[in-house]
């Protein structure tokens, strides 16, 4: 017999019977409190969501149909009532005992869809945070003739449906009752109640009430009707204090009409980091979904906080954050041009308001002019920077001088400041965030400008050379000068400058910086490292000391006769010019700092002694 014939032989395995999951109810509510849901308040949201998307699902059928949704809290206990579609005894039991499976799927609802709330189906499952057992009375609006149904339902899995007489309940709709678990009453006491219900709902379509007590209040603030612009300010700002506590320096509308989406923005009084992300308050269809929207908006609008309701965007599982996806993608597109085009047209037309933003949030402006030429080019005429002529924006700076210099760090800058100023350089401070890189985009949206960086060698080149006759009788006092500064990587030069008050002016670079930071390490290295070390040496030019040939005390100093003294007044004009420039001072140089003073002390009291 072949291999084929045995195998046929064989008899073929018995078909499977499925099995299904066995849910532990308890270890799920434990889940949903734990980990899904960021607080026990979410249940109201579950309740108000599945009876708000009860009466839509019966308007779909009757669209002059009663909206209404009662809640009604007291002693412990909490009752929901609406006048929605209702559900059958076939309903409940397919419905609500079988987790995971949603009500918005039954039979007729589907082409509803996209006007309910909930897309998961996880509903009272939520309620079990709160209590522990959960009693709903229903009557159907699609079978008249069906009796009411209730269904009991407890933390531990089990659950109980039967009908009731028609008088319990003679209207179509739900009631869900709760009471509270050991621990929870704090949740479902009145006053609590009242607040997550006005927070959760303010913005759903139909009439909402807590006892007496109105939940909603449309139109939204920033669709209602006002009688000018003032007004509607003044109305906005109020809104605004209320939801975040603070009064906004201006609101900004946001509508996106093909991603259903109507808001506003508001923009914040002071200044936060780019880094903070900022919680926007998003609602879906009216209903609350969240306080802490990360992503909303693009990372350079950080300078604002947003309120607005949509239909589109999609929820996560918990519904408490927005799903990451191609809407939500177009939709933060969209949202930063209508704040790039309020910017924009605050430029063109309200100069006055724009500057006192700008004093607030030049920053964030900066952030969005690196990405947007055309940002840049609006903001040219506002934007400002420090500068050697004082606190300019860019289109001013560039209209007085022919070449814009800049520095790419502060230090830098305050070495170089005072000097350049002085010999008709005009230099923008480029170490503060994004300054740098928006003045080497200058010449994008200015054609023609010249930017350069402004280093150690183009400031010596534009300060006055000294004779070279008076500067060979010097060679002395530079030769002692340069003997004492060597070990600190420090060139002495002469040149002749103006302010006269400043006896000498550090320079150095990035590149310099580094060459002495890696000499340093070198000195420091036992053999091995130094050895590494030395073979990474670079040719970049030292730093350099440029003493001021004008300035009274040098040339009093030039004319010792005392090369030791003349070594100590140069290592104490080193430590003045690295003091003046605010650099951060090495080891190296705060000895040397200490021994010049020493050294002077001793001299001057040598002097006197000497005298008398």
């Amino acid at each position: 017999m072949d291999s084929q014939t045995s195998q046929a032989s064989q008899p073929s395995p018995s078909p499977q019977s499925p099995h299904t999951f066995q849910v532990d109810l308890r270890g799920l509510v434990d889940l949903l409190s734990h980990h899904l849901y960021s607080s026990p308040k979410v249940y109201l949201r579950e309740l108000l969501q599945n009876a708000v998307d009860a009466v839509t699902a019966r308007r779909t059928d009757e669209p002059g149909a009663p909206a209404r949704v009662r809640l009604h809290a007291e002693g412990g206990a909490l009752r929901v009532e609406d006048t929605g579609v209702g559900l059958t005894e076939a309903d409940v039991h397919s419905l609500l005992a079988t987790i995971g499976r949603s009500s918005k799927r039954a039979e007729g609802l589907e082409e509803a869809r996209s006007d309910f709330l909930g897309q998961f189906g996880i509903g009272l499952l939520a309620c079990f945070v709160v209590a522990e057992r959960i009693r709903v009375v229903s009557r159907s609006a699609r079978t008249p003739g069906a009796p009411p149904v209730e269904w009991t339902a407890s933390d531990d899995g089990s659950y109980t449906v039967r009908t009731l007489p028609d008088a319990e309940r003679p209207e179509p709709g739900t009631t869900v009752h709760l009471v509270a678990r050991a621990g929870a009453a704090e949740w479902l006491a009145p006053g609590r109640v009242a607040e997550l219900a006005r927070d959760f709902g303010s913005l759903l379509p139909y009439d909402v009430r807590v006892g007496d007590e109105a939940v909603t209040d449309l139109p939204a603030p920033w669709d209602r009707p006002y009688p000018g612009p003032a007004a509607r300010r003044v109305a906005l700002a109020r809104h605004c204090n209320d939801l975040f506590g603070f009064t906004p320096l201006d609101t900004i509308d946001l509508s996106v009409p093909l991603a259903g989406i109507r808001g506003v923005a508001y923009v914040l009084p002071s200044a936060v980091s780019p880094a903070q992300r900022a919680g926007h308050r998003v609602h879906l269809k009216g209903m609350l979904l969240t306080e802490r929207a990360e992503q909303l908006l693009p990372d350079w609008a950080f300078f604002v906080r947003c309120v607005l309701d949509t239909d589109s965007l999609r929820p996560t599982a918990s519904r408490e954050a927005l799903y990451e996806d191609e809407t939500l993608a177009g939709v933060r597109e969209a949202l930063g041009e209508r704040i790039r085009a309020w910017l924009t047209g605050l430029a063109a037309g309200d100069p006055e308001r724009l500057a006192a933003f700008l004093a607030v949030h030049h920053l964030g402006v900066k952030s969005l002019a690196r990405h947007d030429r055309e940002m840049l080019r609006t903001m040219l005429p506002w934007l400002p920077f420090e500068t050697t002529d004082g606190r300019l924006s860019l289109e001013e700076f560039a209209q007085r001088h022919a070449v814009v210099h800049f520095t790419r760090t502060v230090e830098e800058y305050r070495q170089v400041a005072p000097i350049a100023s002085a010999q008709g350089i005009g230099v923008i401070n480029g170490g503060y965030t994004y300054d740098s890189e928006l003045v080497q985009a200058l010449p994008s949206v200015r054609p023609g400008t010249v930017v350069a960086e402004l280093d150690a060698e183009t400031v010596t080149a534009h300060l006055d050379a000294v004779d070279p006759a008076e500067e060979l009788a010097l060679s002395g006092f530079l030769a002692a000068a340069r003997a004492r500064l060597d070990p600190l990587g420090c060139d002495v030069v002469l040149r002749s400058f103006h302010p006269l008050s400043v006896p000498a002016l550090h320079l150095d670079d990035r590149d310099a910086r580094h060459e002495q930071a890696r000499a340093d390490a070198e000195a420091q290295a036992d053999d091995l490292w130094a050895g590494i070390l030395g073979s990474l040496r670079g040719s970049a030019p030292r730093a350099r000391l440029v003493l001021n040939h004008l300035n009274p005390l040098v040339r009093r100093i030039s004319a010792l006769p005392d090369t030791e003294l003349i070594g100590t007044a140069a290592e104490s004009l080193y430590g003045q010019a690295l003091l003046m420039a605010q650099r951060p001072l090495r080891p190296a140089d705060s000895a040397l700092l200490n021994r010049a003073f020493i050294g002077l002390l001793e001299w001057a009291t040598h002097s006197e002694d000497g005298q008398a």
